[in-house]
This record gives structure tokens, C-alpha cells and sequence, in this order.
């Protein structure tokens, strides 16, 4: 179990994160701030380019560094896709949901179920309700196989992740009800299975194998398992129920500690988001000192990934998540 500030730490935090605010504050009004998600995108592409001309030399020396490159920044487009369900990601909404559309599109995944089923997420989070985070929230889920869950997701997050959605969509007791949802989500899926289809045969009629495998694939691969372990370090193995106690949020002091942060639309001040989800990713640092613990549940600020990932790695041999599993039924269940 993760311990939380002792009182006097508590205040020195909150003043702490009012300073972390103000720094933010001031980088927050250069252009870059509201141009990530377009740097983003535009350093994936030219990172990918790097891949190709890598391929095409045979340099394996430039090829591990491009493809570790595209991996951070398709994380950073998901986040974006994130964002996008939010309605945060432009200010004009039929373009918002394009970009959506066009990043669902390319992740497998379709923009109006992960938004109607992301809702959920912060509606009933860490809750059994919580569809994002099954089986973690079900009591009545067997160890075994919650470990197997977080074995496969950790580690296939980009096949995983679309399989959980599509899960919620086509179970026969799905909370998706409406004609009109459903109809619109089998439309994306229609467009997806267009495209692959399109792109795949485009690839075997050039017989481009290779440069897809490592443009595409292996980054992709890779991206897809950073957002998997990014979810477990935000939400799995935390005993809370609000968004403090049920999420684990990174806030470092550091200039590289900052610039990741940025890369990743500020995704480590992640409890600030379930806070206020309206708020757009380059205020998210303004509002640092909500993630001042103030109950007995609320986790510590963690100082980067490192010490986030050592206090998930603590509870992955029995990954659970929220406050309703009584601590007899989690022993017990095996």
C-alpha cells in the first residue's frame, strides 16, 4: 500500500503545487503550449520518415532510434485521440471529431464507442461500473485471471485495447443502447475495415512488407503498450474512490520531467483531469494543487514514472482497483 504525506507535508505540497502552477503558468502562454498536439503529429510523421530512409540504407543505428521516436509520439497522438473524445482537442468541434475519426481509424478503435464508453470511466470511476478498468473493479473476478489480463494487456495493449471496447459494444447486456450510437459506431468500424483493407492490399500488391512492419507496425506495437502501462500507472492497484485516491498522478520537478509532460498533453497531472475533464491539456499543470492529498485514501504525488511504476509493480500480483473490494474477498479469490 502506497503512504500519504503526513500533515505538515500536506501544506508544504499544496504551496509546493501552487508553485509548480505558476511555472507552468509562464510556459503556458508560448505558442508551443497550444501547438503540441500539431508538433506531435508533424514529429511522428518526420520520425517515421527517419524509419524509412533507415530501411531503405539497411542502418540499423538510425532505426532503433526512429522507431523509439514514433513510438513516444503515436503515445502522444492517443493521448490526443483521448483528448479529442473530450471535445478539447480544436476549438471546432466537426473538426475535433475528424481528428478523432482519422486517429480511431488508425489505432483500430472507433471515436464514438471510446467516447460514450470513456464516460463511464469518469462517471462511476474505480467502481464496478468502471468499464475501462475490468476486471479490476469485480469482486467476484478470480485472481488468476485478473493477472492474465494485465499480463496480455501490458504486453499487447494494441490488440488488447480494441478488443476491451468492442467488448462493451457487442456483449449482449451492453450499456450502449441507443440506435442512433450504434449505428454511427458500426459505421466507423466499416470505415476501419476499409482502410486496412485498402492500405493492407496496397502493401502486398508493392510487396512493401518490410517498410510497413517497421514504419507502422513495431512503433505501433510499441505505442500501444506504452498507453496500456500508462492506464495501469494512473488506475490499477489503487484503494481509493475519488479522483485522488483512485489515480496516481506524476508531477516532476525537472525540465525533462516537464518536457515529457508536455509531450504527453500534460496525461501525468492525470487526477486533475478526473477533477475537471473540461479543462484542455495546457491548463491541466495550472490546477496542481488538487492533487494535494486531503483523505485518509488519496495517494501521494509521485516525482516521475520511475517511483509511479515501482508502487504499480507492488500491486500486480494482485491487480485490483477501488475501495468496494472488501480485503477478505480479494485473499480469498484464486
Amino acid at each position: 500500500m502506497t503512504s500519504i504525506p503526513t500533515e505538515p507535508d500536506l501544506n508544504e505540497t499544496v504551496e509546493s503545487l501552487r508553485r509548480v502552477g505558476e511555472k507552468y503558468r509562464a510556459i503556458n502562454k508560448h505558442w508551443i503550449s497550444k501547438a503540441t498536439f500539431t508538433l506531435i503529429a508533424v514529429s511522428l510523421v518526420l520520425s517515421q520518415i527517419g524509419i524509412g530512409f533507415a530501411v531503405y540504407q539497411g542502418s540499423l543505428w538510425l532505426g532503433i532510434p526512429m522507431v523509439i521516436l514514433a513510438s513516444h509520439f503515436m503515445h502522444g497522438a492517443l493521448i490526443g485521440f483521448h483528448e479529442a473524445s473530450h471535445s478539447l482537442l480544436r476549438k471546432n468541434r466537426l473538426l475535433n471529431d475528424i481528428d478523432g475519426v482519422v486517429a480511431g481509424t488508425l489505432s483500430f478503435m472507433s471515436f464514438t464507442l471510446y467516447r460514450v464508453a470513456h464516460q463511464t470511466h469518469h462517471m462511476h470511476l474505480a467502481t464496478e461500473r468502471d468499464e475501462e478498468l475490468w476486471p479490476f473493479v469485480k469482486v467476484d473476478s478470480p485472481r488468476w485471471f485478473r493477472c492474465w489480463i494485465a499480463f496480455v494487456e501490458l504486453n499487447a495493449g494494441l490488440f488488447f485495447t480494441p478488443f476491451l471496447f468492442a467488448r462493451m459494444f457487442l456483449r449482449k447486456d451492453s450499456f450502449i443502447r441507443n440506435k442512433k450510437v450504434r449505428r454511427q459506431i458500426w459505421g466507423e468500424f466499416a470505415i476501419m475495415g476499409l482502410f486496412w483493407s485498402l492500405v493492407i492490399s496496397a502493401v502486398a500488391y508493392w510487396n512493401v512488407w518490410t517498410y510497413f512492419f517497421w514504419i507502422f507496425f513495431v512503433p505501433g506495437y510499441i505505442a500501444g503498450n506504452l498507453q496500456s502501462w500508462r492506464k495501469y500507472v494512473e488506475h490499477v492497484g489503487v484503494r481509493g474512490h475519488t479522483a485522488n485516491g483512485a489515480t496516481r498522478s506524476i508531477v516532476s520537478r525537472s525540465w525533462g520531467g516537464r518536457l515529457l509532460s508536455l509531450t504527453l498533453l500534460h496525461e501525468p497531472f492525470h487526477a486533475v483531469h478526473h477533477w475537471k475533464a473540461g479543462l484542455p491539456h495546457e491548463e491541466l499543470p495550472l490546477n496542481a494543487e488538487l492533487l494535494a492529498p486531503t483523505e485518509k485514501d488519496d495517494l501521494p504525488i509521485f516525482p516521475n514514472y520511475r517511483s509511479a511504476i515501482k508502487d504499480l509493480l507492488r500491486n500486480l500480483s494482485d491487480p485490483r482497483t477501488g475501495s468496494h473490494w472488501p480485503e477478505s474477498k480479494a485473499e480469498t479469490i484464486s
